[in-house]
């Protein structure tokens, strides 16, 4: 696997190395990596010619200043992780070479309520900063296909009402990969490296809380199973922040259950300083 930590060097060697018959595959991280990320450049490498994988962790996307200073890096094991998994190429810039005009949100999209509802109503202005990151990582890189996992679904609809702005007559096909899970049920993510062993056991709970909303699916009465979880949140030690069901074509918020249409349940709740997200789709 080659390493390109600037822009201009992976630019050059894409150039000379690849061939517009080829398809490149991107899977764009923030590292501290785990199986789900794994899953993403196996999907990759098992659909494309040439896989290319980033590692940045994105300042523009933090609202909270800790959250970033405290996300976890593991650089070393990433890049051993990766040669395993037969990545071709990492991207790893730092944050003058990703934003050498400043840290300054300068393409502001217009994701309209997307980045209103969810996590856009806790976390303001990050899609902001994703929106910016990945469309300065797709320009660098000009993938064919683009892949992300389920577990930040919103986030999956950003980026795909961003490839309809800025990518609109191009061939760009975004790829999005099941959630990865532990054992019991937890969402693999970064994040949880955070967890004390107490919290990890109880984090446990947001997913048998989604479990809970598919299982009453077939009820009517989504307000019922949406205050049950809230209560058992609450009762495990969490501060909910949303409980919510959604048309999964387009994240339009529902107030009950509607078998007539594909739905997700998303969740978002703090365990002690970690703030932990999670979702299931009810119906393919």
């Amino acid at each position: 696997m080659l390493i390109f930590k600037k822009v201009a060097d992976l630019q050059e060697y894409l150039h000379g190395k690849f061939k517009p018959s080829k398809a490149l595959g991107f899977v764009p991280t923030m590292g501290a990596l785990h199986a789900g990320h794994l899953q993403l450049v196996a999907k990759a490498k098992l659909n494309n010619d040439f896989v290319i994988c980033s590692i940045f962790v994105n300042p523009t996307q933090f609202n909270d200043p800790a959250d970033y200073k405290h996300y976890p890096i593991s650089i070393e094991d990433d890049i051993a992780q990766l040669i395993e998994a037969g990545c071709d190429v990492l991207f790893l810039p730092s944050t003058e070479e990703m934003y050498p005009d400043g840290l300054l949100v300068n393409n502001d999209f217009d994701f309209g309520y997307l980045e209103t509802l969810l996590e856009g109503a806790y976390r303001p202005g990050h899609f902001k900063g994703v929106g910016q990151v990945v469309n300065r990582l797709l320009s660098i890189v000009k993938p064919q296909n683009l892949y992300m996992g389920q577990k930040d679904y919103q986030q999956c609809m950003v980026v795909k009402k961003l490839l309809e702005i800025t990518h609109g007559t191009e061939d760009i096909t975004l790829v999005i990969c099941p959630t990865i899970r532990e054992a019991d049920g937890l969402a693999m993510s970064s994040r949880n490296r955070r967890l004390t062993e107490p919290q990890r056991v109880l984090a446990a709970v947001i997913y048998q809380c989604l479990i809970s909303i598919q299982t009453k699916s077939h009820f009517p009465g989504f307000a019922t199973v949406q205050k049950e979880c809230h209560d058992l949140l609450l009762q495990k030690g969490f501060k909910p922040e949303y409980i919510c069901l959604a048309d999964a074509r387009d994240l339009t918020l529902l107030q009950e259950y509607n078998a007539g249409i594909p739905m997700i349940a998303l969740i978002a709740a703090k365990l002690g300083e970690v703030r932990l997200i999670d979702n299931l789709l009810l119906q393919a």
